[in-house]
């Protein structure tokens, strides 16, 4: 009689260096089959326990608000991190297990989702449904948005959140598995949600700020690099050289200079965030930003994603 099927002995005869790169594979599978969850997905969960936290503390003396905002972040992320490590396991269930943190992580999809329904307001040339449909993906203001400039918020969104969403949660993911994809993902969200130079959070988010750079300072130059590699390589690599010391961000800089010189856009300039107009920097070169120029930045991001997904296998290979 044929012993019965086993996860564990199935896993157990592919060698050790192989299971997190499937695990990667896999978690990039289910995003790009399934996208974000419809209903209870954790991370608006996070976001509502994350309100209630700084409800509660970013109040009091000024001075003190950035060790309040630190404090913060420390109660909402950190207990979510040591509940992943507790509930850890070995074998079949903890690589599942894994997988499926890295996919709750991702945004790919999602990503995607939002620009493709802005290439379709484009295309049928309605222009309303387009600045709103951008205005769901960008913090600045998108009412009085030309064409151009709702294809240019949707491109800059797809670069600079292809890294948030999708790199960003690799790189931590192949550093420290499923945990690491997770501490990522809160701590972008956590930056997303204080991180704005507002009266409200100008100290008590300067600590989400600062440690969501810290994280993605490697993963937002291996994902600039990858942009270029996908486009005009050195037109990318020069504009990151030139422009990206003088854009606000430590971290988009390199992403959207990079990714704007592979695909020969110029991006950057005016745009108004919370009813002030910012005189941005130029990033890129060439021509304005089309409709058609959407789809380019989300196959950067996709062929970009292949190439991590190869490397992850070539260092599994390398260490089997």
């Amino acid at each position: 009689m044929s012993a019965p099927f086993s996860p564990d002995l199935l896993l157990s005869s592919i060698p050790g260096s192989f299971h997190l790169p499937l695990a990667a594979l896999a978690g990039v599978v289910l995003d790009r089959l399934f996208g974000e969850v419809r209903r209870w997905h954790p991370l608006v969960g996070f976001g509502k326990f994350a309100d209630a936290v700084e409800s509660i503390l970013n109040r009091g003396p000024l001075a003190l608000r950035r060790v309040a905002g630190l404090l913060a972040w420390a109660l909402a992320v950190l207990p979510w991190i040591a509940l992943v490590v507790w509930v850890g396991c070995d074998g079949f269930l903890g690589w599942l297990l894994d997988a499926v943190l890295l996919y709750v992580a991702l945004g790919g999809r999602s990503l995607a989702e939002h620009a493709e329904r802005v290439v379709q307001d484009l295309a049928a040339g309605d222009l309303p449904a387009a600045r709103e449909h951008v205005g769901w993906i960008v913090s600045r203001n998108t009412s009085e948005l030309d064409e151009s400039g709702v294809a240019k918020a949707c491109v800059e969104s797809t670069l600079e959140n292809g890294n948030d969403a999708v790199f960003g949660a690799l790189f931590w993911f192949a550093l420290l598995g499923g945990p690491g994809a997770v501490l990522f993902r809160l701590a972008n969200t956590l930056d997303a949600m204080w991180g704005y130079k507002t009266e409200r959070f100008l100290r008590f988010g300067w600590a989400a700020a600062r440690i969501d750079d810290l994280l993605n300072f490697i993963p937002a130059r291996l994902t600039a690099l990858s942009y270029a590699a996908f486009g005009e390589t050195r037109r990318a690599l020069a504009c990151w050289r030139k422009q990206a010391p003088v854009w606000e961000s430590p971290n988009a800089g390199p992403v959207m200079s990079a990714g704007a010189g592979s695909l020969g856009l110029a991006l950057g300039g005016p745009a108004i965030y919370h009813g002030q107009r910012e005189e941005r920097p130029v990033l890129g070169e060439g021509r304005p930003a089309r409709g058609e120029d959407i789809p380019r930045a989300l196959s950067l991001m996709r062929r970009s994603t292949g190439l991590w997904l190869v490397a992850l296998f070539c260092i599994g290979w390398a260490h089997a």
